[in-house]
């Protein structure tokens, strides 16, 4: 569906959800692209919603954000669909019998699945496994022996891991490559079984009318692939560690900031490169999904430079990013550049410039509309066509669960501003976004379901209790698609 967003902008009235693909329900620890992952397209196109957004989609590290993964390439194991590799004949079909399988029994069985292929694939089978390695291999090579280093280094950072393999000398890569050859094997085997099924599901919901909409975190996570692979466009001391870290300064989810702690970039190297690294990253977004959002899309016009050494996001201080320059590179290579950017936060005339410069839809979140200003860029009448509105995002609380936490004058507000509704909280904010002019308004599931802030996706800086929530079918009424499909036909979203 890339064809629909020319140029990188939208075209057209459409509606979407949010719903990252592990809050799906299934017997795993969490969704995949089996069975739930088509069902769920299927919903989507019977209430007439043309985008599915999704949150990144990289192999998580302990603490399962999917803003903190260990590639930016690669695809999450966990996601592999275990019915698929009954289908095809590497798992036995008793493992679907079970109600439960924790993340430890899928491995087991993602591993069983690659001894049986590497015992009895034919050749055809092979060829095609032979080929995504070679397609894939500007990534997937740093990324297997990554993976495997780090096993057979009882999972250490890889800035702990012996200082030849630290600094990647070719000899010790070499040796390790070879010492390590079956553990990479398998993990091509997974990756290619992760690509093969994500196209099919992509496939599934293009011919059906939905687009898949990604979010790709501006920064890189320390513990990660590409950042032992490619060292020198880092801000890393000789032994690895972050020389500075990436954060945001005080704001409306900390007062405190957030301290990300993801090193950053050597801007001054990636550009002497002529930004290949980006034009490797924006080449696998864009065949994953049709349309992404650009996660903390300020950061290319300046980034908020924290000290290592501390613990919080204070005493940070921002530094200029040649977003202009790295923008011009990618539209040289992709075209149309089918982009959204997050563009919420501390908001300069620069990065407004920046974004309109390339003609990139922009952000506009119900949520933060009603501080009793008239002024509020986020107030439904101040949005203009080429921005996404949203009622809230998975770092926000559900609707409903905002809307009971507000005190009862700025509720009494809200309510004012909505006016009367027979339908109670959050229908009336999604009847907002949907009316909004904003071409593409996204409804978190959790608003959907008009669930409250038990059921909230992330609370922005914390780390425990995130991410990890799901919806399973029974939640959705009978009647729950038709409802859509009547409130997108009457606001001109329905999906065509």
């Amino acid at each position: 569906m890339q064809e629909d967003f020319p140029n990188g902008t939208l075209d057209r009235r459409r509606a979407g959800i949010l719903l990252h693909i592990t809050s799906l329900p299934g017997s795993g620890s969490t969704g995949d692209l089996g069975p739930s992952a088509y069902h769920f397209v299927e919903f989507l196109q019977s209430a007439g919603i043309g985008i599915w957004q999704m949150l990144p989609i990289g192999p998580t590290q302990p603490d399962g954000s999917p803003y903190q993964t260990s590639s930016m390439h690669a695809g999450d194991p966990r996601l592999i669909s275990l019915q698929s590799l009954v289908d095809e004949g590497w798992v036995e079909s008793e493992v679907l019998e079970r109600e439960q399988i924790s993340d430890q029994e899928k491995a087991r069985h993602l591993l069983e699945a690659w001894r049986a292929f590497d015992s009895r694939a034919d050749e055809d089978a092979r060829g095609l496994l032979a080929r995504f390695v070679d397609e894939e291999g500007h990534w997937l090579k740093d990324y297997a022996l990554y993976r495997a280093l780090k096993e057979e280094q009882q999972n250490r950072g890889w800035w702990d891991w012996p200082e030849l393999i630290r600094k990647r000398d070719a000899a010790a890569l070499a040796r390790a490559s070879e010492r390590l050859s079956h553990k990479i094997d398998y993990i091509y085997f997974e990756q290619q079984r992760f690509f093969q099924q994500w196209t099919a599901l992509k496939a599934y919901a293009n011919d059906r009318g939905v687009g898949l909409f990604g979010d790709m975190p501006i920064f890189v996570a320390h513990d990660s692939a590409e950042v032992w692979a490619h060292q020198e466009l880092f801000l890393l001391d000789d032994k690895g560690q972050p020389l500075v870290v990436a954060g945001v300064p005080p704001d409306y989810f900390s007062a405190t900031g957030q301290r990300w702690g993801n090193p950053l970039y050597r801007w001054e190297q990636m550009e002497r490169e002529n930004f290949q690294f980006w034009v490797d990253r924006m080449g696998t977004q864009l065949r994953l999904f049709d349309l992404t959002r650009i996660d903390h899309f300020r950061g290319f016009e300046s980034y908020w430079e924290i000290p290592a050494e501390d613990a919080d996001a204070i005493n940070g201080h921002w530094v200029p990013a040649p977003g202009d320059a790295l923008f011009d590179r990618l539209h040289e290579i992709y075209d149309p550049l089918p982009l959204v950017a997050e563009d919420l936060g501390i908001i300069t005339p620069e990065v407004v410039t920046l974004r309109e410069r390339y003609g990139l839809p922009g952000m506009k979140v119900l949520q933060f509309a009603f501080s009793g200003e008239s002024e509020n860029p986020y107030l439904p009448f101040r949005h203009e066509a080429n921005s996404v509105v949203y009622t809230g995002t998975h770092d926000n609380d559900t609707t409903l669960g905002w809307y009971l936490a507000l005190d009862d004058g700025l509720r009494q507000y809200v309510d004012d501003y909505l006016g009367c509704s027979r339908e109670t909280m959050p229908w009336p904010m999604i009847r907002t976004a949907l009316a909004s002019c904003s071409l593409l308004a996204i409804i978190p599931m959790q608003d959907i379901l008009a669930l409250d802030g038990s059921h909230r996706m992330n609370l922005p800086g914390t780390i425990e209790g995130n991410w990890t929530w799901r919806f399973n079918w029974d939640q959705l009424a009978e009647d729950l698609a038709l409802r859509i499909h009547r409130r997108l036909e009457m606001y001109g979203r329905l999906s065509t």
